[in-house]
């Protein structure tokens, strides 16, 4: 009773903080509410699996609730607590249906979700304790800011700290591991201040990191070759900058039958289905003719990860049959980074496409974490 009390007192306080224009530290990984996950999200070799819902701060720098999962090991914590991975996933869009706590078998992201659950449960077999973030926007109101790294650094490590609430024996070091979208998020979380006294990152790893995001509407409004591929996500980029600046005139910028996709995909449509409405709408006839897509850039520019300073060592993954997330830009951002910081392990896979580099390079992802857990200084590639 008195834990459900204190939830629910933490459920009237995010109320009272929709007026300031920041989150109070102390409120920020604060539990909302707690309930068992049972649908494909969990892990099974955890030894329990929670759906969490809890205080973070958005893009606009406004308190918000944001929904996640934690799953628990079932070896006793070492000294400390146990070691906690926080997962920033991949593109799933913008819907809430496409939230990766909400994923069922026959879920409209289940296809990429089900990768990313295997992969985590190796690491919860391991003695790490799992979180995954929703981000902001996916599963909770308002809309998701896709690749605003602000937004997904916040609610990356406020699930950490929302853990510690929920259990006890979760450890304050943490390391941050994402793929795609997500490992744009993990770079985002890995130049961000840390607060002393808190949770503490320890290193990160960034699997086939997005970028040049900034790139894709012009990309596309030209027709150049592969624009019908990356169709789907310029859907997804475009709800996305929306949800982060509200003054960006995302539909008047579309012809009418581009504004309907986008429509759907804030509320029915995930990333694999905004690939099936756009199969039969050609680039060139995305944008209207005199769309001025300069805010739109400008903005997506300003999200780049390109110019960020990390603050931990950091392994890059990249595979080399990538065409989603080309090597040719993964390189641009390992070298951009590197003129900041040199903690940086840069790792290729041949054969390697987007989504077979998460399980290509887990054995070398986890050697880098335990390193670093263990005290250890990985190989630097700067």
């Amino acid at each position: 009773m008195k834990k459900l009390l204190a939830v629910t007192a933490a459920a009237a306080a995010v109320t009272a903080l929709a007026t300031p224009a920041q989150a109070a530290p102390g409120q920020r990984g604060k539990v909302l509410d707690v309930q068992p996950l049972t649908n494909s999200s969990a892990l099974p070799s955890a030894r329990a699996n929670h759906l969490v819902t809890y205080v973070s701060e958005s893009a606009a720098g406004r308190p918000i609730k944001v929904t996640g999962t934690v799953a628990l090991p079932k070896t006793p914590p070492p000294p400390g607590g146990h070691p906690v991975i926080t997962w920033t996933h991949g593109t799933t869009g913008n819907a809430d249906i496409c939230a990766p706590s909400k994923d069922t078998p026959d879920g409209p992201a289940h296809g990429y979700l089900s990768i990313g659950q295997g992969y985590l449960d190796k690491w919860v077999a391991k003695g790490y304790a799992v979180v995954q973030t929703d981000y902001e926007g996916l599963g909770t109101p308002g809309g998701h800011p896709y690749m605003n790294g602000t937004s997904a650094a916040n609610t990356a490590i406020d699930m950490v700290r929302a853990a510690r609430r929920v259990d006890h024996r979760v450890g304050r070091d943490y390391f941050v591991i994402g793929h795609s979208q997500g490992g744009h998020a993990a770079l985002f979380t890995a130049a961000a201040r840390q607060r002393p006294k808190d949770v503490a990152l320890k290193g990160s790893v960034a699997l086939a990191p997005g970028s040049m995001t900034s790139q894709t509407p012009e990309y596309v409004r030209s027709g150049q070759p592969g624009a019908q591929g990356a169709m789907s996500f310029l859907f997804v980029i475009l709800n996305g900058a929306k949800a982060a600046d509200p003054s960006l005139d995302i539909d008047g910028l579309l012809t009418d039958e581009a504004a309907a996709i986008l429509r759907a995909g804030r509320t029915t449509a995930c990333n694999a289905q905004l690939a099936e409405l756009s199969k039969t709408l050609a680039p060139e006839k995305v944008f209207k003719p005199d769309a001025d897509l300069g805010p739109l850039t400008a903005y997506l520019r300003s999200q780049e990860p390109m110019g960020l300073t990390l603050q931990v060592p950091t392994l890059v993954v990249q595979g080399a049959a990538d065409t989603q997330v080309t090597t040719p830009a993964t390189n641009a951002v390992v070298k951009d980074l590197c003129s900041r910081y040199k903690g940086i392990t840069y790792n290729h896979y041949e054969g390697a496409d987007h989504r077979a580099v998460i399980e290509a390079s887990y054995n070398d992802a986890f050697a880098y974490v335990e390193t670093l857990r263990k005290g250890g200084t990985p190989q630097p590639t700067c």
